[in-house]
């Protein structure tokens, strides 16, 4: 049975992550699960573009899957929100980008919104680090 200090977390990045209890990336055995990561940059500005976001997205997950020890590759399963059907096309893209070798499942989905407007897409990723 895992126990508890089984798990290994990616530092907070953020006073939300303290004030509500979550962890944006964590390591459980051999998992490795990402929250769902939108696109602000470090200076908290988002591009514009869908697409661009999408691909902010996967840098921010694979790096965090780096973290804990896992590489792209080892991604099983992604998420993906979008705030309009219409980034279906420039999201799928970035996912090819970033995931394409790694063949995870994946979900896209269209949902009424996020927790700031300008966010158009939001993913999250499961992946199986051995080792």
């Amino acid at each position: 049975m895992m126990q508890k200090e089984d798990r290994r977390r990616i530092p907070p990045l953020s006073p939300f992550e303290e004030e509500i209890g979550f962890t944006r990336a964590i390591r459980a055995g051999d998992h490795i699960f990402v929250s769902g990561i939108t696109a602000v940059m470090p200076d908290g500005s988002v591009p514009a573009d869908a697409g661009a976001q999408a691909d902010r997205c996967f840098e921010e997950i694979i790096r965090y899957i780096q973290e804990l020890g896992g590489r792209a590759e080892d991604v099983v399963r992604v998420r993906m929100f979008v705030t309009d059907i219409a980034y279906a096309d420039a999201v799928s893209a970035a996912f090819s980008r970033a995931l394409k070798r790694a063949r995870p499942a994946g979900t896209l989905v269209a949902i009424a919104g996020l927790y700031r407007p300008e966010w158009k897409v939001e993913i999250e990723a499961d992946a199986i680090a051995h080792g």
